[in-house]
């Protein structure tokens, strides 16, 4: 004799109780959408995009999604990708211009310098394109300017302030550049030599290799830049006159083989 299967009970869920992970999500979520949308807003999750993904992987429809938007909302703010790049690059620079109140222009320089190099290694991910960038905004502008004058007031003419400015900015974007995306980053050889190799044919290389590690980065940054301020000391009014033209060495320009 067949038995007839009963049908097995229909299993209700209850709807989540306050409180509980699915409601705080829903809650989460609705208060995403709730936001108004700002410039502030929209800078801060692209420098999110940015630091997570990468310059090349930022669009204004990846940009929308993180948002809750339409990617044409985004063009209310900023009419182009390159307006909001301009954009992100100038809320970088505007935590560099933070100085000490102290009357010493190469003390304040050493304090921007610093803050430049924290700058670059909080946006790591963004920090090539503020290293390449013209700096033509009127943020970008108004931060050379300030530069400028610091050097100026420790530089005895306007042509040795302009070549610090030069100089420093080669060695903060270098070093910075270097930190954050440079050479233990960079590309390698598709067939690298090993550390045997090296040892036996590159003494000097195999010696100076530990101190290249990040743990020496502070103490190499200081050991640049503070022989620098000291050459820029030397040349303020205060400690001697200005270097004459005829005496800078001239560069050495070896033929290429």
């Amino acid at each position: 004799m067949n038995r007839r299967t009963a049908p097995s009970p229909t299993v209700r869920r209850r709807a989540p109780r306050p409180g509980t992970a699915a409601v705080g999500s829903v809650r989460r979520a609705r208060a995403t959408h709730a936001l108004p949308l700002t410039r502030e807003r929209i800078i801060a999750a692209a420098l999110m995009l940015v630091e997570r993904q990468g310059l090349a992987g930022l669009s204004l429809r990846g940009l929308g999604a993180a948002l809750h938007c339409e990617a044409m909302s985004l063009y209310h703010y900023f009419p182009s990708k390159a307006h909001l790049l301009d954009a992100l690059v100038d809320h970088a620079l505007a935590d560099v211009m933070t100085e000490p109140q102290d009357s010493d222009p190469i003390e304040r320089l050493r304090v921007l310098a610093y803050s430049y190099r924290a700058m670059a290694q909080r946006y790591p991910k963004l920090y090539p394109l503020v290293a390449v960038h013209r700096l033509n905004t009127p943020t970008g502008v108004r931060v050379i300017e300030r530069v400028l004058q610091l050097v100026r007031e420790a530089a005895p003419d306007d042509r040795l302030a302009a070549q610090y400015f030069r100089v420093l900015g080669y060695y903060l974007t270098g070093a910075a550049l270097d930190e954050t995306a440079g050479y233990a980053q960079g590309p390698s050889a598709a067939d690298p030599v090993s550390d045997a190799y090296v040892a036996e044919h590159c003494p000097r290389l195999a010696a100076a290799a530990p101190y290249f590690k990040p743990v020496f980065w502070d103490s190499t940054f200081a050991l640049g830049l503070e022989s620098l301020l000291a050459s820029m000391r030397a040349e303020s009014p205060a400690h001697g006159p200005a270097l004459d033209p005829a005496s800078t060495p001239k560069p050495v320009i070896r033929p290429k083989r």
